[in-house]
């Protein structure tokens, strides 16, 4: 790994890097507190970057950078993969490599990192990691369902619905498979399978988006 910290309290790491697969005491609770810690020193970063960012600019810019992948490629560059202690279902199926397990062992262990060393070296070892995906994150773009719904409402069309068409998984890797109806140019059906509903609701919207992109260019 490259944690770029050094623990007094190596358990702490261990901890932070135990899914809640392999058993208890897992890192759920340190997960907890470390999505609080995130969004907190996130949020500070992009004010003082910021400064002529509104609240609605300043929100989705921070959801950008703290969203499930952004946070896993941040695991990914600390090689935390190679570090989980998974159960033997999830070592199986790839847990490693799975955003949502990447991303919540990144925010255990930067709980683990605040316990450890205080909030000030967690503040410290936060903005050193988000220094430059913050430097280099756009402007801030709508979710793909406020796109299509947007697309659709400028057209004078009537709103895309969804439907849930399946769940899979044990409850700790739970995939859902979601259909985004629209009725009008022409009706068509497009599905997203996601970690979460709305996380599939998303991935159904961006195919309907890529659909009409290929077909008028407008998105």
């Amino acid at each position: 790994m490259k944690l770029g910290y050094h623990f007094t309290d190596e358990t702490l790491l261990e901890l932070a890097l135990t899914h809640r697969s392999a058993g208890r005491p897992n890192n759920e609770r340190l997960e907890f507190l470390g999505d609080a810690l995130v969004n907190l020193v996130v949020a500070e970063m992009l004010f003082d970057s910021r400064p002529r960012a509104n609240e609605g600019e300043l929100s989705r810019l921070r959801a950008q950078l703290v969203s499930e992948p952004a946070l896993a490629e941040r695991a990914r560059a600390l090689q935390l993969g190679d570090a989980l202690k998974l159960g033997s279902g999830e070592l199986k199926s790839g847990g490693f490599r799975r955003d949502s397990i990447l991303a919540d062992a990144f925010e255990a262990l930067v709980a683990a990192i605040h316990r450890d060393g205080g909030f000030a070296a967690c503040r410290d070892w936060l903005r050193a990691i988000f220094a430059q995906p913050l430097a280099e994150v756009g402007p801030p773009q709508k979710d793909p369902k406020t796109r299509l719904q947007e697309w659709l409402q400028g057209r004078g069309l009537p709103l895309p619905h969804y439907e849930l068409l399946a769940e899979h998984g044990e409850e700790h890797a739970r995939s859902f498979e979601v259909v985004c109806v629209i009725e009008q140019p022409n009706a068509a059906r497009f599905e997203g399978t996601g970690g979460s509903r709305r996380a599939a609701e998303q991935m159904a919207a961006e195919a309907a988006l890529e659909s009409l992109d290929d077909k008028s260019g407008a998105r």
